[in-house]
């Protein structure tokens, strides 16, 4: 996006930029050598870098929905890729319209209700059934084109020209301060047909073009835990993503490869708005921000998609570049809820006081101690929190120092997770019972930002609730539309033993 600052002479205007589905990590991880990303790194080199942004939660439309709510996903009820923001909602966009400037959004905003296919909504209402059904194609890379094959993702592309456009010809004659935003897919996985009509996503494409930038001996091979030592969440999770059978290393090495060649691609956009903004004189005093929605796992964990609080899905890059922004590694942990905060310090709009968020600028900007006083100490932690398909139990994580918890349902049901991630940052090793009085703690803490048994029940209450209405207005057709979901394959082997086992699930019991 781009905006100006109306009371800053020597810092006119700022853009903000929102990307799609990046592992954090690839801004300043020596894995980040694996692969050239020559814009990421110009940002890391004239801007602040955050070392330690996650999501508020690893999917689509409630990771959003905290981005321009500045809210936690439960207190808007942002529950899964179907329930996110009203579409009436105040976003930070909306008051920074308001209050003067010229805003333009170009590509996915995802964070209203209503989207998403018909098999994600109710994968995710049905979560808490007592059956297991691969729920997506098994992840595969493949290849596109030739070695001038630059343009793999369209679509991208097109809004990436449309917003450089827009730039040359309509941002350089604004009066007034601007905003302009650019949501794009990849590097998202692309669709898979094969995986049935209403197919998910689990095809890594590129072209031999970006994957020439990719410098395949650096890849590394994850560890993976033995399927009967997995924790039994992460087992559903791998397992509803067809990532319980045999990979081979060279099967792994190509889907982690051509992912980050799709990071590369997605970099090369970045550049053509950076590039415009050169080009016209706007860079210099334009703020230019570079996020994600949620990570990727790669197979990191045995699993691809996000929808995790492991590292690969949870942390994502964050990178703010602009006049009287320090060139600086912020060690501090942040997340998508302090953009809208961050953006109305930028505007000198007044700050809600009922935020999740906290504004960013007193950690980026230069001679802060002056312009903040009273603002300089960001929160000490984190929360994120998921709620939707492919995980058979809400769950919660708590980020802060080296640590990190992660609760799942009541509190009790399902076993705790707490790493270690400076001497862990695979998180294979999980010390919760090594360390009780840090995991009792953390669990402390975390229910002091969040009553989170008491917000498990109402997802449950709600996707109990929604799967009963969806199946009344389906009416005869119920169980034939259920058949031809994304879990086909495995469904139509006992048809009669799952649909006895929904039955069962709603009429069961849900306290809230």
């Amino acid at each position: 996006m781009g905006a100006r600052w109306k009371a800053c002479p020597a810092s006119v205007r700022d853009a903000l930029a929102v990307w799609k589905g990046e592992d954090g990590r690839l801004t300043f991880h020596p894995e980040n050598e694996t692969v050239a990303l020559p814009f990421i790194n110009l940002m890391k080199r004239d801007g602040s870098l955050f070392l330690n942004a996650y999501t508020n939660s690893p999917i689509c439309c409630p990771s959003r929905a905290a981005m321009w709510s500045g809210l936690f996903s439960h207190l808007t009820e942002s529950w899964n890729n179907f329930k996110g923001l009203d579409p009436n909602y105040t976003t930070w966009v909306d008051l920074m319209e308001k209050h003067g400037y010229y805003t333009q959004k170009y590509g996915k905003t995802d964070y209203t209700s209503g989207h998403h296919s018909l098999s994600n909504r109710v994968e995710a209402w049905t979560r808490n059934v007592d059956f297991l059904l691969q729920q997506e194609g098994r992840p595969v890379a493949e290849l596109t084109g030739d070695k001038k094959y630059v343009r793999v993702m369209k679509k991208d592309w097109e809004i990436t020209d449309k917003a450089a456009t827009w730039i040359r010809n309509k941002a350089t004659n604004l009066t007034q301060p601007f905003v302009l935003y650019l949501g794009l897919n990849l590097p998202h996985p692309y669709p898979s047909p094969s995986s049935g009509e209403n197919y998910g996503s689990s095809t890594f494409l590129t072209s031999p073009y970006w994957l020439e930038r990719v410098i395949y001996k650096a890849i590394r091979i994850p560890k993976w835990s033995p399927l009967s030592e997995m924790h039994p969440v992460d087992y559903y999770s791998s397992y509803t993503k067809n990532c319980t059978g045999k990979f081979t290393q060279k099967e792994i090495r190509d889907i982690r490869a051509h992912y980050y060649a799709m990071c590369a691609e997605t970099d090369a956009m970045l550049g053509e708005i950076i590039s415009a903004l050169c080009e016209t004189g706007l860079l210099k005093r334009t703020l230019v921000i570079f996020t994600a929605d949620h990570g990727e796992l790669a197979m990191e964990h045995r699993q691809f998609y996000k929808m995790s609080m492991y590292e690969a899905s949870s942390h994502i890059p964050l990178l703010i570049m602009g006049p009287t922004i320090k060139s600086q590694l912020v060690s501090s942990v942040v997340s998508l809820v302090d953009i809208y905060p961050t953006m109305l310090d930028v505007a000198r709009i007044p700050i809600p006081k009922n935020l999740s968020g906290h504004s960013l600028l007193p950690l980026i900007s230069e001679k802060a101690e002056n312009k903040f006083p009273s603002r300089n100490q960001h929160p000490a932690c984190v929360l994120s929190e998921f709620h939707g398909c492919n995980v058979n139990s809400s769950t919660y994580m708590l980020r802060t120092g080296k640590w990190k918890y992660i609760a799942y349902s009541d509190g009790h049901s399902v076993s705790p997770q707490l790493f270690d991630l400076s001497a862990d940052p695979d998180e294979l090793i999980n010390v919760a019972t090594m360390f009780p009085r840090i995991a009792q703690s953390l669990n402390k803490k975390l229910h002091s930002i969040i009553d989170y048994p008491k917000v498990s029940a109402l997802v449950e209450q709600y996707n109990k609730q929604q799967f009963i209405n969806w199946k009344q207005s389906a009416g005869q057709n119920y169980s034939d539309i259920l058949a031809n979901l994304r879990w086909h394959q495995d469904w139509k082997k006992h048809p009669k033993k799952y649909e006895h086992v929904i039955n069962k699930w709603i009429k069961g019991n849900t306290t809230v």
